[in-house]
């Protein structure tokens, strides 16, 4: 990997740290930072505002991308986009934009593959490689923010569920968060963050304390242990009573909403029982749950849901007074939807 460091590693006042370092006065700092996160610019050379001696030192002492596209490609509707990067140790990560009629929206990795092992999820089928630093998974969404201004739009939303478990990488993803959040920067508001995670207890009840009003989704996919256990190995260590007992601690500590991300296997998780299983665990509790058909693997033998199971998934779910959506599925045909991000 390279030895400079990476300019999006670091926050504002470490930045100022090394600015006020070399004999400069800290405002410097604050353009470089408002030319990264606002003005987007790409390398030293794009800050005219500062001397040319200034922009040969930060060219010497950092490094401004840390991502290599390989691979784009754009669905048949042309509403989703997926690029696979390399990064500078060769590892993959993939990130997915989403255009909807007001939104554009970015799923971007926490992780180079995953450690949680779900069955179904192409990410977890890769296993794990490395965390991502913390300017490693902010410079996803700035990649992207360049290529939507040029079209004269802006990201509005990010979800953090990409490749990786974004709690098995807990500190950098908060880092990330509060830098793309910072007044002086994106200033993306914190509610337009969604974190999805399958269900890490600790750093559910850390997120609880925290300073930021970001949304928390669980990956559940089933509502008791043994079916749960089959597909996602973490029930194991974090069983479902243990689990609902720390979102409902989130939720009453928050005030917050909590969805409920529930893939739909065709026979397997769409029972009428599964419904009213989860319909007990959620009652009385601010929840949404989102069910997603769902899509296809390689390494997973299991078949989306039917529209009929679906639909009657749901209704039992709202008849019992939970809130629930059937998810439109986006971009299948380039594996860029929900447990399909993978290295390929």
């Amino acid at each position: 990997m390279t030895e400079k460091p990476h300019i999006f590693d670091l926050d504002l006042p470490e930045l100022i740290d090394i600015l006020t370092s070399w004999g400069e006065q800290g405002y410097r700092a604050r353009q470089i930072w408002q030319g990264l996160y606002q003005k987007l610019w790409e390398g030293p050379e794009a800050f005219t505002n500062l001397s040319k001696g200034l922009r040969g030192r930060l060219a010497e002492a950092f490094e401004f991308s840390h991502l290599k596209p390989i691979t784009d490609l754009k669905s048949s509707d042309g509403e989703t986009q997926k690029i696979l990067f390399h990064l500078p140790d060769g590892l993959p990560i993939e990130t997915v934009r989403m255009r909807y009629q007001k939104r554009r929206t970015l799923c971007i990795s926490t992780q180079s593959g995953c450690a949680m092992g779900c069955t179904f999820c192409a990410t977890g089928q890769m296993g794990f490689l490395r965390n991502l630093s913390s300017g490693e998974i902010v410079e996803q969404v700035i990649y992207f923010a360049r290529r939507l201004k040029e079209r004269g739009e802006r990201v509005t939303n990010i979800v953090i569920m990409g490749m990786g478990e974004p709690f098995h990488n807990y500190d950098a993803t908060m880092q990330a968060i509060r830098r793309l959040n910072h007044p002086e920067g994106m200033n993306l508001g914190a509610r337009r963050f969604t974190i999805s995670t399958v269900g890490l207890i600790p750093q559910i009840r850390q997120l609880a304390a925290e300073d930021l009003q970001v949304n928390l989704a669980i990956s559940l996919h089933a509502a008791d242990d043994e079916l749960r256990a089959k597909t996602m190995p973490v029930n194991r260590k974090y069983p479902i009573t243990e689990l609902m007992e720390a979102v409902r601690e989130y939720a009453r500590t928050t005030k917050r909403r909590v969805t409920f991300e529930w893939a739909l296997i065709n026979q397997v998780n769409d029972t009428p029982e599964q419904a009213a299983k989860l319909a007990d665990l959620l009652g009385g509790m601010l929840a949404h749950v989102n069910l997603i058909p769902l899509n296809p693997t390689r390494g997973y033998e299991g078949q989306a849901s039917t529209h009929e199971r679906a639909i009657r998934f749901q209704e039992i779910l709202q008849d019992r007074g939970v809130p629930c959506t059937i998810r439109l599925r986006r971009g299948i045909d380039i594996q860029a939807g929900c447990g399909q991000l993978a290295s390929q």
